[in-house]
């Protein structure tokens, strides 16, 4: 039996609560994860987990032993660091995370260098609009926009965010007939607004006026958006702005083509949104991984 296979088996298994998650990570069985488990608890002399039909629960000895066990396998890690960016040799499986729209405009040339700089590294890119758990989904690096939640995560800043009204030309002429464009953020709430319902502050929308503005500079003013449209997709929101369906409230990158060559209208450009940060984030245990590193550093580069 390989012990540290084994133990790093058995830690995934308790983090995800579940053998059939990590043969999914491992594209394995859920039957060989089982024996895994089993191997390390008979070489121990030691029951770790409590198994039902439905549920897997840490043993008394078990909670001991996993604490130990995944200070010991980080401890490992740091050490693996410390040799392997010395010798520049990265192989094996990175999990990465982002939302859809970021990964697929953003990320995915990052991902593609990358992997021509690093050609043993396979990459396991998971693209999700929602939350997720790192610990759980075992992701080694996420990236993540907006301010961070006080958490145990390792973060590291590598940009920032700019967002802006955007909307096409043909719908201020279509939606309704006669309606003019916002001057200030209150006429918002006489349009179209395309609602994107992951955000944490929801259809909350925040501006702050500029030099040009109507208020005094730096006054900040918050409406609520409406209108028939809300999603948990940002590339619904992109694909419902470029059809004219109404105003979006998106980041700058999700149109960037679009803005440079004028197929959208920036709106209410005296009153910018206040930017968001950028961060690629990991767990604790995953932080000092070489692969992680490597990565950070090559984003935050780019």
């Amino acid at each position: 039996m390989d012990r540290l296979t084994a133990m790093q088996t058995f830690i995934r298994v308790v983090e995800s609560g579940s053998f059939s998650a990590v043969a999914r990570e491992t594209h394995s069985t859920q039957s060989r994860v089982s024996k895994q488990v089993a191997a390390l608890e008979r070489e121990l002399g030691a029951q770790l987990l409590s198994r039902t039909t439905r549920s897997l629960a840490l043993t008394e000895a078990g909670a001991g032993y996993f604490a130990q066990a995944r200070r010991l396998v980080a401890e490992i890690a740091e050490a693996e660091t410390a040799l392997l960016q010395g010798e520049q040799q990265l192989s094996g499986w990175l999990r990465v995370a982002a939302s859809v729209g970021y990964g697929r405009l953003k990320l995915m040339p990052l991902v593609k260098s990358f992997l021509a700089a690093h050609p043993k590294v396979k990459i396991d890119l998971r693209l999700n609009d929602g939350f997720i758990d790192l610990i759980e989904e075992g992701i080694d690096v996420a990236v993540r926009i907006g301010e961070l939640a006080d958490s145990a995560l390792v973060a590291r800043r590598i940009g920032t965010t700019h967002r802006a009204l955007v909307t096409r030309h043909e719908y201020l002429n279509t939606w309704p007939h006669g309606l003019k464009a916002p001057k200030i953020p209150q006429d918002l709430l006489q349009h179209n607004c395309i609602v994107y319902s992951e955000l944490t502050t929801q259809n909350a929308w925040t501006f702050r006026a500029g030099p040009g503005a109507s208020e005094p500079e730096g006054t900040e003013v918050t409406i609520r958006a409406q209108g028939n449209l809300q999603t948990n997709s940002s590339e619904v929101i992109r694909a419902s702005v470029l059809s004219g369906m109404g105003i979006g409230f998106s980041p700058t990158w999700l149109f960037e083509k679009e803005l440079a060559n004028g197929d959208l209208q920036v709106l209410l450009p005296d009153w910018p949104a206040p930017s968001l940060p950028i961060h690629l984030v990991s767990p604790p245990h995953k932080g000092q991984s070489a692969k992680v590193q490597a990565f950070a550093r090559h984003v935050s580069a780019r």
